[in-house]
């Protein structure tokens, strides 16, 4: 099982399309025309951006879609460097004046910078409208390489980096997605369908220690997989930090989530890690689908630690680096909430491409079609 453990880190696809073709479910139909998906999209869209700034004080603000390599905030998703950002040349000038550019594959070392830059305060925030390309994810119903989050970032002073204060963050963002869910519903009643049942209204908190402890013998995306079907909405708390069996829940980068920091579970048992993810059940789909990832972001002495753990210690020469390091840009909480998939799953789709345009391979198209599943082109 180590084995397979190990294998389970490299990634979240399904890894192939017999695979995929198994995964899908055979039973399917869309409750909403093609008209009408997108008409619940933006009205989705809309209840969310509005009621995430209302719950989290935060304001809407423009976001990069490219960056400079030598900024370092372009976001490496993982610390072991096997996803790597689409790079390219601008000659501009005739070469005389050009520069090195990269598409963004998150906002999430960029959303900390800015907070200086619109001067928030603590307790203030922003919220932005994302889109970048992850070229190395496997496509398959709910990873494409379109990307489209709700990523946002909140200024917090020192007493606030607590298991607490998350906490009570993600209550509040888990109350604005149950009542995007039941905004919908209002407007299209035809997606109330007995087969498919509501978000819970509470959220369960779990450490990926506890999940561990559940599950011992399991690789993580199975022990995620029996976690949410016994409770269909979970964050798991501490992902990052190499849990009792040598590995980490899940590889996360060394340079905005907090995984390191001491805390407790409820029970008392000493844990680590001040981030995690909101997972739950997709009736649809029938598996594991994850909705957010996010936490208390690191400070000076965490960051130095992790950054140690991971052998990338030379990434302080970095401008992002070294204004955390000097205490130049705020502290803060924040996360990426994926549009397509929480769209996907409160419409009932069973696939990302029913929401989002992109691109997939013939062979993805055909094995959706054939179990009545029609990605937009």
């Amino acid at each position: 099982m180590i084995a397979d453990k190990k294998a389970d880190l490299a990634g979240p696809g399904i890894g192939n399309y017999v695979d995929l073709e198994k995964a899908l479910p055979s039973d399917y139909e869309s409750l909403l025309s093609p008209r009408d998906t997108q008409r619940a999209i933006y009205a989705v869209k809309q209840y969310i951006e509005q009621n995430l700034c209302k719950e989290l004080n935060l304001m809407m603000v423009q976001v990069p879609l490219i960056v400079t390599p030598e900024s370092g905030v372009n976001d490496m998703l993982d610390r072991d460097g096997s996803r790597t950002p689409i790079q390219f040349h601008i000659s501009n000038d005739r070469n005389v004046h050009p520069l090195d550019a990269q598409v963004v594959q998150a906002a999430t070392k960029w959303k900390r910078m800015a907070l200086r830059q619109f001067d928030m305060k603590p307790g203030e925030g922003l919220l932005t409208d994302m889109r970048a390309v992850r070229k190395d994810y496997f496509l398959d119903h709910d990873h494409s390489a379109y990307v489209d989050q709700w990523d946002w970032e909140k200024a917090i002073p020192a007493n606030d980096r607590s298991l607490d204060y998350l906490k009570s963050t993600v209550r509040k963002i888990w109350k604005v997605l149950t009542g995007a869910e039941r905004h919908a519903q209002q407007l299209f009643p035809q997606l109330k369908d007995p087969r498919y049942p509501n978000l819970p209204e509470e959220i369960r908190f779990i450490h990926a220690e506890e999940i561990l402890d559940m599950y011992p013998d399991l690789p993580r995306k199975q022990r995620e997989t029996f976690l949410v079907q016994k409770y269909p909405a979970v964050f798991i708390l501490g992902i990052g930090w190499p849990l009792k069996d040598g590995y980490p829940h899940e590889m996360r980068a060394a340079d905005y989530d907090d995984w390191v920091t001491e805390t407790r579970s409820e029970s008392g048992q000493p844990m680590h890690g001040l981030n995690g993810d909101i997972l739950v059940w997709n009736p649809v789909t029938r598996r594991r689908h994850e909705l957010m990832s996010g936490g208390i972001r690191v400070d000076p002495a965490t960051l130095r630690t992790q950054l140690e753990i991971s052998g990338q210690l030379d990434f302080l020469k970095f401008p992002y680096h070294q204004a955390i390091l000097n205490g130049t840009i705020p502290l803060s909480i924040g996360g990426g909430i994926g549009q397509s998939r929480t769209q996907m799953l409160l419409l009932r789709k069973a696939h990302l491409g029913e929401v989002s345009v992109t691109v997939w391979p013939e062979i993805l198209k055909e094995i959706g079609a054939k179990k009545h599943i029609y990605v937009l082109e």
